[in-house]
C-alpha cells in the first residue's frame, strides 16, 4: 500500500468518529436552502492567483500557496452546507505556457497540498478524485494524485475532483475512442449514445455540473469540464482565488437557488433561501 494511504488510513482509524467541519473565524453560518435547490456539482476555477501575489509585490508562487488555503476554506464549507461534489481547475493543459519559475512552484505545491487534503479531511470524510492526463506532470505528482484517490476511495462525504493537467477538449477527443470498440464489435454501434459515450470519460461516474463560478473576474470558462458542464449556472465574481473563503461558496449557492432552471421545459419557481448569518 502507498505510504500516503497507509498514513491516512492510521489517521481515519485515530480520528473517528467523523467530527463536523471547523467554524468560520467570523462566526458566519451556511444558509438554508431547500433541498431542491442546491446544486448537487458545483465547478470553480480558480483564477487570479498570479495577480494577487503580483498586486502585493509577492512572486505569483506565493499567489498559490494562499490559492490553496482558500481551497481549505471552501472545503470545509461545502461539507458545512451539505454539498456532495466539488470541482477546481488547479492546472490546465495550457498552463504549460507560464513561466518555468511558477510551474516548478505549482508542481512542489501540488504534492504538498494534496498530502494535506488527504490528512487534514480525514476526520471530515472527503473522497478525492483526479480527473487529467499524466503527461508531462512529474512522477511525483502523478504519484500524489493516485496516492490520494486510492487513500479516500472509501469516504462517503463530498467528494473534492481535482483536475490537473486537465483540457476539456482532450478529455473529449480521448472519449472517442467509443468508435473504435464499436468498429472492432466490443460494443454494439447502435448503443452509442451520450450515456454510451459519457462512460468514456476520465471519471464516468462524474455527474453533471449544477454551478461553474470564474474568480477573478474574467468571464470564460477555458476547457473546463465542458461535457459535464453544458447546462452549468455561471457566475464570474471579481474576488481572485485567494481572498474567497466558505461565506463566498454560500453565496454563489444563494445565487443559484434563485436562478430559473428548465433544461427546455417550462419554469420552475426559484427559491428564496435564508440568508447567511453572521458578519461578512
Amino acid at each position: 500500500m502507498p505510504v500516503l494511504a497507509q498514513e491516512v488510513r492510521r489517521l481515519d482509524a485515530q480520528r473517528n468518529p467523523i467530527v463536523p467541519p471547523t467554524p468560520h473565524p467570523s462566526g458566519a453560518r451556511p444558509p438554508t436552502l431547500p433541498t431542491e435547490a442546491k446544486p448537487r456539482h458545483i465547478a470553480i476555477v480558480m483564477d487570479g492567483n498570479g495577480r494577487w501575489a503580483t498586486s502585493r509585490g509577492l512572486p505569483r508562487s506565493d499567489g498559490h500557496r494562499a490559492g490553496g488555503e482558500a481551497l481549505a476554506d471552501v472545503v470545509h464549507g461545502a461539507l458545512k452546507i451539505g454539498l456532495s461534489h466539488l470541482a477546481v481547475y488547479a492546472l490546465s493543459t495550457e498552463n504549460w505556457k507560464r513561466p518555468a519559475d511558477e510551474l516548478t512552484a505549482l508542481m512542489d505545491e501540488i504534492p504538498q497540498r494534496l498530502r494535506r487534503l488527504a490528512n487534514d479531511t480525514a476526520p471530515l470524510n472527503v473522497r478525492l478524485r483526479w480527473t487529467g492526463v499524466r503527461g508531462p506532470l512529474p512522477a511525483d505528482v502523478v504519484a500524489a494524485l493516485t496516492d490520494a484517490e486510492h487513500a479516500t476511495r472509501d469516504r462517503t462525504g463530498l467528494t473534492l475532483t481535482l483536475c490537473v493537467n486537465y483540457g476539456g477538449r482532450a478529455e473529449i477527443a480521448a472519449s472517442a475512442r467509443i468508435a473504435r470498440d464499436a468498429a472492432a464489435g466490443r460494443i454494439d454501434p447502435g448503443s452509442v449514445c451520450e450515456h454510451a459515450f459519457a462512460r468514456y470519460l476520465h471519471v464516468p461516474e462524474l455527474p453533471d455540473v449544477d454551478l461553474l463560478p470564474r474568480t477573478g473576474g474574467d468571464q470564460r470558462t477555458s476547457n473546463f469540464l465542458p461535457w459535464q458542464a453544458t447546462y452549468a449556472e455561471l457566475l464570474f465574481p471579481d474576488t481572485p482565488w485567494p481572498d474567497m473563503d466558505r461565506r463566498d461558496l454560500w453565496h454563489a449557492m444563494e445565487e443559484y437557488a434563485r436562478r430559473t432552471r428548465r433544461y427546455g421545459s417550462i419554469p420552475r419557481i426559484p427559491a428564496q433561501p435564508t440568508s447567511l448569518t453572521g458578519p461578512r
